[in-house]
């Protein structure tokens, strides 16, 4: 390995590593990295979807792979952490203003189990009113739900929150 790489040089690169269902977050942003070891010859990075069932696990794993080891020069190795369970406790408040700037509610701080009424009452990204509706509790994704704002018409998305 030429030089020493460093833990911060890692997380610059996996920074790089965008969502491929809401593009405008990073990995880093969705907390979705739970580990990184940087051995003497390799990196080992432990990474969490954001839902069980996530079906862009395998792209995201050959995402963080690609960019760190274009980066760095050195094998890198993506494992799914089964040890965490991903919250949505664990997005940045960065994440959330971005999933807001593209018209997505973000999901409420949750203490505790996720309630009904945590689906019911969500302020709209498009107007900031909070006269809005649940419409549906499944969205084009398994991680959203879909709203109906009652001031502006508009239709969007809100990631659910979960425990």
């Amino acid at each position: 390995m030429k030089g020493t790489i460093t833990q911060e040089a890692v997380y610059q690169s996996l920074a790089k590593v965008m969502d491929p269902e809401i593009p405008v977050l990073n990995i880093l942003e969705l907390g979705m990295i739970t580990e990184v070891t940087v051995g003497a010859e390799s990196i080992e990075i432990k990474m969490i979807p954001t839902f069980a069932a996530c079906p862009a696990i395998e792209v995201i794993k050959q995402q963080i792979r690609t960019a760190v080891e274009e980066d760095l020069h050195v094998p890198v190795t993506v494992i799914v952490d089964k040890t965490v369970q991903w919250n949505s406790n664990r997005l940045s408040p960065e994440a959330k203003e971005k999933l807001r700037n593209f018209r997505i509610a973000p999901p409420q701080i949750l203490q505790g189990e996720v309630e009904m009424e945590m689906l019911e009452h969500t302020v709209c990204p498009h107007c900031g009113s909070e006269n809005t509706y649940l419409r549906s509790p499944f969205g084009s994704t398994l991680c959203r739900a879909i709203h109906y704002c009652r001031n502006c018409g508009m239709m969007f998305e809100q990631f659910k929150p979960l425990s």
